[in-house]
């Protein structure tokens, strides 16, 4: 989620963004409303399995042989956790990992990786890969319109980012985290949540949905925008600890997959979560 508060992006980047997201954005926009869940189920799997194969090269692992078992891995822990159906169970340890990771961002410093393969971030990409993937298939797949849901987040999370971008531009003075993301301001960032905070208080409206309904389903959606911005930090952090700007180059102007989906990454647990608290989704 590349927001930021003074530069902005140059002109050949910007072009290339834009000619990327000009056909990105109604691929996934046509998954989403098109495919049957199983299907979307797949087209979700192989972004998430390309993006596994630049988490593996952040720990350290380079070589094709060795980053393709790595995936592998992922892919067979996907398709178990579909046959066995334990979606849910692992939303709550996603988030409350997303949880403590805000809660450690004041005190986290950047020290590059050491050399050598990093097993325990190796083993995290496990859990906080496949917790976004199986909340979004399983929001996809609720009879009550559960494809509108994963599109209505997506919406937010996008919403969000450009509120967090032109109030940031336009306001930015005070650092969110400059250690890791020196662009981001905190004015930004309320920006963002304030967005998100009226986009849904509108849908409420719109919807004539009760008062207390709104009103909860505008926190939670505060919360997970809040959260996606800690996923796109954890990006960050770990990008600077091996040194890369992006971590991939599969689309241009944006970087790579994990560059484009680190905030959903952390926002679909939360959201997905808080649904099923609510009872919205099954």
């Amino acid at each position: 989620m590349p927001w930021v508060a003074e530069a902005a992006v140059p002109g050949d980047a910007l072009r290339a963004r834009l000619r990327t997201s000009a056909w990105l954005i109604p691929v996934v926009i046509g998954a989403v409303l098109l495919l049957p869940t199983p299907l979307f189920a797949v087209f979700l799997a192989v972004i998430v399995l390309i993006g596994a194969w630049e988490w593996v090269a952040l720990a350290g692992v380079h070589d094709p042989a060795a980053r393709a078992a790595g995936v592998a891995v992922l892919g067979v822990t996907l398709l178990l956790l579909w046959r066995v159906g334990a979606g849910e169970a692992l939303l709550v340890p996603a988030a409350l990992w997303w949880l403590g990771f805000a809660a450690a961002l004041p005190r986290l410093h950047v020290r590059p990786a050491a050399a050598g393969v990093d097993r325990a971030l190796l083993a995290l990409g496990l859990p906080v890969l496949a917790a976004p993937w199986l909340a979004l298939v399983g929001l996809h797949g609720d009879p009550a319109g559960g494809a509108m849901l994963v599109l209505g987040l997506m919406c937010l999370i996008a919403l969000a980012d450009s509120a967090a971008y032109f109030v940031g531009r336009r306001f930015g003075r005070h650092k969110l985290a400059p250690r890791l993301s020196p662009g981001k301001t905190w004015e930004g960032f309320y920006g963002a949540l304030a967005a998100a905070g009226l986009a849904l208080l509108l849908t409420g409206l719109v919807l004539r949905l009760e008062l207390a309904t709104t009103l909860v389903l505008t926190l939670l959606g505060v919360a997970t925008v809040a959260l996606s911005v800690v996923g796109d930090l954890f990006e960050s952090w770990l990008k600077r600890r091996r040194g890369v700007k992006d971590a991939g180059a599969l689309l241009p102007g944006h970087g790579g997959v994990l560059d484009r989906i680190d905030s959903m990454i952390a926002a679909a647990p939360i959201f997905a979560l808080g649904l099923v608290l609510l009872g919205v989704v099954q």
